[in-house]
């Protein structure tokens, strides 16, 4: 239709302005001779064509360019070695822009007034944008997902009550698969906005086991068994694992001492502005290696070493906590492994003994 009143605007003007006004549009036409007619009829068609055929020629060149640009901006992140579920991301939405942007574009060659058609897209976003405002939060929660990376594909996090493996990170939502194999959808607004515990954001973590021995054994044999069991256990690391895992990883850096301005002013003088900069870069590096030197050495942990305390006095067992640390991916095995071997070896003691709930109930005569 919009089409239609642009070809009656070209060809003849009057049969439009009849046609806006709402008047009879016969008058119009036989105002006219056939000759001019036909001349317009003629003439309006041709600029009609030539239009189109300039509309698809931009098309099918935009296209063309649109593709160059995505291989480009794909090669770029890529190269840099963006996150995948950020490339995706971005390639999808410069695809959109771009595509946007040819369609107006190919609308606006063709005639067709683009601010009507500008103003009617925004007013008709603003109102998907009110209907859809759950699905925007979303959105926006799955942008800041991508950009600040509080997890990533393949880690395993614990949010909303469900825990599992990342499988996918999508605009509006994330995947993760359970241990048993169960397929969860997690809104990123509410990801984005609540707490996401990330269990393999860090390469150690720390297995505790709790123990119950009967009143009356002795802690200490018990202690010295579950240490055996525990050390014994190839995933554990030991205490000088631990602390070398430290040292290798130091919380606060060493302090850079900055050259002082007597020693920028002698330089300058006997070096051109290049030495001078390459002089200087040299001083900071040789003060950091002489301060990291002077550093004390770092004190190991008391928690280093797999450890084994009396925690509780409970109703029916002195409980007993026992912790090592292991890497992330061994997690499960290790703890399954000495649970498994402690109850092994301690079932068959004679100087310990797994200790059922149980009363003393007195009678009075």
């Amino acid at each position: 239709m919009k089409l239609l009143t642009i070809l009656l605007q070209d060809i003849l003007p009057e049969v439009a302005d009849s046609v806006a006004s709402g008047s009879d549009t016969s008058s119009a036409l036989k105002s006219l001779t056939l000759e001019e007619l036909m001349a317009r009829l003629i003439s309006g068609v041709t600029k009609l064509a030539i239009n189109i055929a300039i509309a698809l020629l931009v098309f099918y060149v935009g296209k063309y360019i649109i593709r160059k640009l995505y291989t480009l901006v794909s090669r770029i992140l890529l190269r840099r070695n963006i996150d995948s579920s950020l490339t995706s991301f971005v390639l999808s939405f410069v695809r959109i822009v771009l595509y946007f942007i040819l369609i107006v574009t190919v609308i606006g060659i063709l005639g067709i007034e683009t601010s009507s058609f500008l103003a009617l897209f925004a007013s008709a976003g603003v109102a998907i944008g009110m209907a859809l405002s759950g699905t925007l939060q979303n959105f926006a929660g799955g942008v800041l997902i991508l950009l600040l990376k509080p997890y990533r594909v393949g880690d395993y996090i614990d949010a909303q009550g469900y825990a599992g493996t990342v499988k996918e990170i999508q605009i509006f939502h994330t995947l993760i698969v359970t241990p048993d194999n169960k397929a969860i959808i997690i809104p990123n607004g509410q990801l984005s906005t609540g707490s996401v515990n990330n269990w393999s954001k860090e390469s150690l973590r720390r297995v505790d086991w709790s123990i119950g021995i009967s009143y009356g054994d002795d802690v200490d044999y018990a202690r010295a068994a579950i240490l055996d069991i525990i050390n014994a256990n190839p995933g554990v690391m030991s205490a000088a694992e631990k602390d070398a895992y430290d040292k290798a990883n130091p919380q606060a850096a060493p302090e850079v001492h900055e050259p002082t301005p007597e020693e920028d002013q002698e330089d300058s003088r006997r070096r051109s502005i290049a030495d001078f900069f390459r002089s200087r870069r040299s001083r900071i590096i040789r003060h950091q290696a002489a301060r990291q030197k002077e550093l004390p050495a770092l004190t190991p942990s008391p928690y280093a070493a797999p450890s084994v305390v009396v925690t509780e006095l409970a109703d029916s067992a002195v409980i007993l906590k026992a912790r090592a640390w292991v890497n992330t991916s061994d997690y499960w095995t290790v703890y399954y492994s000495v649970l498994e071997t402690i109850y092994t070896q301690f079932k068959n003691s004679d100087h310990i003994h797994f200790p059922f709930p149980q009363m003393d109930v007195h009678l009075t005569k």
